[in-house]
């Protein structure tokens, strides 16, 4: 063991002359160039070409393309009717005769003017705010008395009932089959799409509900009620049937939103159609239900029946229209109208601070319902005819672009959009074609969705919004 020991240290001084083991090592990798990602500023002869085809420049351009389509489109209306022995004779004739020209022209006018036209434009605001002036001084005095606006609200009112008997009996049907009724109907579409915001392209269906109900409680369906009523005491009924029917429509699909919820009230409509055009044995099918009785009031001595005068259905739109538009007005200002308004404007928002979305948009579907039960009831009656082709897809269509023009969310607009839009084919039928009044209602709409398309009278907070929307 000790001669072990003893040679340990003189080995371990032999191996501490020995060379040390080298290592071949790997030849290092080639390090790659640190990499920028910071833009390099641009020149200012690069920032001066932008500017010059920055955003702001380019809807100018697309207006001028839509306004020249506008043309192009009022060209081919205005031009020769077609022929059946050649079928290209009025694209041919339109397009080479001086109207195309004419009317092109007119657009880049227009266009130039809107455009360019900066003295013009605040001539006319100035012009205007001019105008205005007198108004926005009366306002603060109308607010501050009362009884003095009460008493202008009585002589508008008046107006509206008196005005009608210096009109004919042909222009005052008109003014109860188009013009009340589809304000009635626009009423109540602003709820649905104006406050609530929620898309509804079926809104239609419920004016026939109420209408077919109207039928069914006179006793004059193939169906026959278990007890007849007053066509008067039909309208209430009417309200509370579409009512349910938006409830039952609402509750599995409103938690739908945007093109979703469309399409859905889209094949509602055309539920509703194709049961009232295919279930002869309950609604009468493609020939429709004859005599619905007029409205009439029997209260003891009390007794008055409305006629084929369509004044005495004029003064009842009036009546029924103005007590809509103060319960709408109160509803608006409460808190169900400042929770619609929350839904319309960002309903995640909404939700996440505990609102119940689904209630609350259940109720618009449900109030909007209603009034076009009020107007399928008030229609039904006035005509004393119905078949499934008073209700086509169009009218919905048309409510919509009513409530558009007029302004979203503004009872003043819907009620100014709707009486304008509403009369204008027939205020065109002796100068337009009938195949041609509702191009010409289109070509307005186009023009005033370039230009305004916040409507007419918008609400204060859509007036607001929509420029600065199309600011940024």
């Amino acid at each position: 063991m000790s001669t072990l020991n003893d040679t340990r240290p003189a080995a371990e001084g032999r191996l501490a002359h020995l060379p040390e083991p080298t290592v071949a090592k790997a030849p290092a990798e080639p390090t790659a160039p640190a990499v920028s990602f910071r833009p390099a500023r641009p020149s200012a002869e690069a920032l001066a070409a932008l500017r010059n085809v920055s955003w702001y420049r380019r809807p100018r351009w697309r207006r001028l393309c839509a306004l020249i389509a506008v043309g192009v489109l009022l060209a081919v209306m205005t031009g020769e009717q077609g022929s059946g022995a050649d079928l290209l004779f009025s694209l041919r004739t339109t397009f080479t005769g001086a109207a195309l020209w004419a009317w092109t022209a007119a657009a880049v006018v227009l266009w130039a003017v809107a455009e360019f036209g900066a003295a013009a434009r605040r001539a006319v605001a100035s012009g205007a705010r001019a105008a205005a002036a007198p108004l926005a001084r009366i306002r603060p005095a109308l607010d501050s008395r009362p009884r003095l606006r009460v008493a202008l609200v009585v002589a508008g009112l008046a107006a509206a009932v008196l005005l009608p008997l210096l009109f004919d009996r042909s222009t005052n049907q008109v003014l109860v089959d188009w013009v009340g009724i589809y304000i009635l109907l626009a009423l109540g579409l602003n709820v649905v799409i104006g406050w609530a915001g929620l898309l509804d392209l079926g809104f239609v269906a419920f004016f026939a509900i109420g209408s077919y109900s109207t039928a069914f409680w006179s006793g004059q369906l193939p169906v026959k009620p278990p007890f007849e009523l007053n066509p008067f005491l039909s309208i209430p009924v009417a309200m509370v049937t579409c009512l349910l029917a938006g409830i039952l429509l609402g509750a599995p699909t409103l938690r739908l939103r945007g093109d979703y919820l469309a399409i859905v009230t889209l094949g509602f409509h055309e539920i509703i159609y194709l049961i009232a055009k295919n279930a002869e044995s309950v609604t009468g099918g493609s020939l429709g239900v004859f005599g619905i009785p007029h409205f009439s009031v029997d209260l003891g001595p009390l007794q008055y029946r409305w006629g084929l005068d369509p004044l005495d259905y004029l003064w009842l739109l009036i009546g029924l229209i103005t007590g809509l538009v103060l319960i709408f007005r109160k509803l608006v200002r409460s808190k169900i109208g400042r929770t619609w308004e929350a839904i319309r404007e960002d309903e995640v928002a909404a939700a996440a601070h505990g609102v119940d979305t689904v209630k609350y948009k259940l109720m618009a579907f449900a109030i909007g319902a209603s009034t076009s039960g009020v107007a399928g009831a008030v229609y039904a009656s006035k005509v004393g005819f119905i078949n499934p082709e008073n209700f086509p897809l169009l009218y919905s269509v048309l409510v919509l672009a009513y409530v558009i023009f007029g302004g979203m969310g503004s009872i003043r607009g819907v009620l100014l959009g709707a009486a304008l839009l509403a009369y204008l084919p027939h205020g065109l039928k002796d100068v337009v074609d009938q195949k041609d009044r509702f191009m010409y209602l289109g070509a307005l709409l186009v023009v005033m969705m370039i230009y305004r398309p916040q409507g007419l009278l918008p609400a204060r907070r859509r007036r607001r919004t929509v420029p600065a929307r199309e600011a940024s």
